[in-house]
């Protein structure tokens, strides 16, 4: 408590009012003390600004492949995976209301995005906050996206390079699908094996599929089935809640005579927990780009199959070392023993980038 100034003093009693004011504000808004590790990280963030280091990040690989009539080749994908745990345990540690369950400073829900139906100018803005199990979105720029299979929305079908808006039609319903079947099936994300997407591709890519059965029967670090498929450990972390952001658009495009090819380029975010309890949650970012080829009916393929061209993609937030066929995302207690990155800092939200391919190395992306 301040007391009032002397009756000889020469501040008014409107001043002295507003500085009570002012002092009271400052007493509530004040940092809290650090926790001792969010002091260690904190001084092992300096050290390694010191050194000229990047923070930690955390994992890459191939992906899924150029595929046409002939047979398929490889195509190795950078993906940066990692996240900049750090960041949180900051603003924790600086300003508790912004982030602490249940304080009267926690943002509201925001407004949904329209659907996205060119590419974006630039990256989302800033959200505050740390996700919880009740709000596992917030501080992401998800929180406003749409979610699960319906975010995934199917352009009107018009005949390109001769093939006919039905077939076109046909050859949209099915890509969403597998695109549905590979990242947002339940089981599937629990570690199931993705029969459904698999089935939806054409019977005639044998060593395609060789492959990606192969990948999630015995997955390697050259053959990962997680650049197709989302797939956690069930005996590692949990989904939490129910809902699956997505974002992203579907485009036909013309590919010669007689041919056209659709791009489904989206990006999922996964709100994790670790499994057994904890009331941490982390974000897994999945971005993927499919490549469909249609053809006209004189082009041999199956009907009612999609045929695969290529799949590209990132997986941000995923530990670096572990190459076993399934995402290992990160959590703040994680940090520490984390492994180390390389490269400049992406945002795995932004999607007014293209997926950059050729580079296999762990990366760092800036916020998860």
């Amino acid at each position: 408590m301040t007391d009032k100034p002397s009756e000889g003093s020469s501040i008014s009693d409107e001043d002295w009012e507003k500085f009570v004011q002012d002092a009271e504000r400052d007493q509530v808004a004040a940092p809290k003390e650090p926790s001792a590790r969010a002091r260690m990280v904190m001084e092992r963030l300096r050290q390694q600004e010191a050194r000229g280091e990047e923070p930690a990040g955390w994992r890459t690989g191939p992906a899924w492949q150029d595929m046409n009539g002939r047979g398929s080749r490889r195509r190795k994908v950078w993906s940066a995976i990692g996240v900049l745990l750090a960041v949180g345990v900051a603003v924790v540690s600086l300003k508790p209301s912004l982030v602490l369950p249940g304080s009267d400073s926690e943002p509201a829900p925001a407004s949904p995005l329209a659907p996205e139906t060119s590419r974006p100018s630039g990256a989302p803005a800033d959200a505050a906050g740390l996700p919880t199990r009740q709000r596992p979105f917030t501080g992401s720029p998800a929180a406003r996206w749409a979610a699960g299979a319906a975010a995934i929305e199917v352009p009107k079908a018009e005949s390109v390079s001769g093939v006919s808006a039905a077939r076109i039609r046909t050859a949209l319903r099915l890509t969403k699908d597998f695109v549905v079947a590979a990242n947002l099936d339940r089981e599937v994300l629990y570690g199931a094996e993705p029969e459904a997407a698999l089935a939806l591709v054409d019977p005639l890519q044998k060593d395609y599929l060789a492959d990606l059965r192969s990948a999630v029967r015995r997955p390697t670090a050259e053959n990962d089935p997680t650049w197709t498929f989302t797939r956690f450990d069930p005996d590692e972390v949990e989904l939490v809640g129910t809902e699956v952001k997505v974002r992203g658009r579907m485009t036909v495009e013309p590919d010669g005579a007689g041919k056209a090819m659709i791009r489904a380029d989206y990006t999922f975010v996964y709100p994790l927990a670790k499994t057994g309890g904890g009331d941490e949650v982390a974000r897994a970012i999945v971005r993927r780009v499919v490549e469909v080829d249609v053809a006209d009916a004189k082009y041999r393929g199956t009907e009612g199959r999609i045929w695969v061209y290529r799949i590209d993609g990132e997986i941000s937030n995923d530990d670096c070392e572990i190459g076993d066929g399934r995402i290992h995302p990160l959590f703040r207690s994680d940090l520490m023993s984390g492994p180390e990155s390389s490269g400049e800092a992406i945002d795995p939200y932004d999607r007014s980038r293209g997926v950059d391919r050729g580079t296999e190395e762990c990366g760092t992306v800036s916020r998860t």
